[in-house]
C-alpha cells in the first residue's frame, strides 16, 4: 500500500512511524472528503446560477 511504501519514511524512519499513523490517515481522508464536499457545493451554486440566468428574459425579448 501506499503509506507503507513511501519515500519520504524511507528516508527518515521518524517520518515513517508518522506517516503509517491511523489517526494522521484519517484526518487526511476526512479532509479529503470535506474538499471534495466542497466542491460539489460550489458547482451546485454555479450551475444552479446558470440556470437562474437562463431563466431571466433578456432585453430583447
Amino acid at each position: 500500500m501506499f503509506w507503507e511504501r513511501n519515500y519520504f519514511g524511507d528516508l527518515v524512519p521518524a517520518v515513517h512511524a508518522v506517516i503509517t499513523n491511523n489517526y494522521l490517515r484519517g484526518a487526511i481522508s476526512g479532509l479529503g472528503l470535506v474538499n471534495i464536499w466542497f466542491a460539489l457545493s460550489d458547482l451546485a451554486g454555479v450551475v444552479g446560477r446558470r440556470a437562474d440566468n437562463a431563466a431571466v428574459p433578456g432585453p430583447d425579448a
